[in-house]
């Protein structure tokens, strides 16, 4: 049980930052993260390493934020102006990206914030959502295009 307890340490704040980006929403992102480490805790499932266990969660965090679009109540989520006043940001820019990013269609939002925020590589998004890599690098060329022409080019996305 130790050992679940210092794993769900070291993930909690990158799969709270996943759900945020996918939910839009700090109450909702508060109930994903705990519904993800509640799976985790009760899974018997044994984990290769700690990458599997990185891509497991994800992969359940990104289901759960799913299963509430679908839902409801994902109808009834706070504005993001509202969010805006709860993260703070080094700087404006990064700001203005980071709500950009959360703007996006929910796939290409997964990619961007898993690439760019969780500094995963192609090949680890594209094992953690079970995607080919050729898709991740898509979704994210497509994300770039949707960032570039939103932020009207006063950003470069690599």
């Amino acid at each position: 049980m130790e050992e679940k307890r210092q794993i769900v340490e070291k993930y909690f704040d990158m799969v709270y930052r996943l759900a945020l980006s996918q939910t839009k929403n700090r109450e909702t992102a508060e109930d994903v993260v705990q519904e993800t480490f509640l799976r985790f805790l009760k899974t018997d499932r044994s984990f290769e390493s700690d990458e599997h266990i990185k891509a497991w969660l994800i992969r359940v965090a990104i289901n759960c934020s799913h299963s509430i679009f679908s839902s409801s109540w994902h109808k009834k989520t706070v504005p993001m102006t509202e969010l805006k006043e709860e993260i703070p940001f080094e700087t404006e820019e990064k700001g203005d990206v980071y709500y950009a990013v959360l703007e996006l269609a929910p796939k290409y939002r997964a990619v961007i914030h898993l690439f760019y925020y969780e500094d995963m590589s192609i090949e680890e998004i594209s094992k953690a959502l079970k995607i080919n890599q050729s898709t991740v690098k898509s979704q994210l060329s497509r994300g770039r295009k949707i960032l570039r022409e939103r932020l009207k080019g006063g950003y470069d996305f690599v």
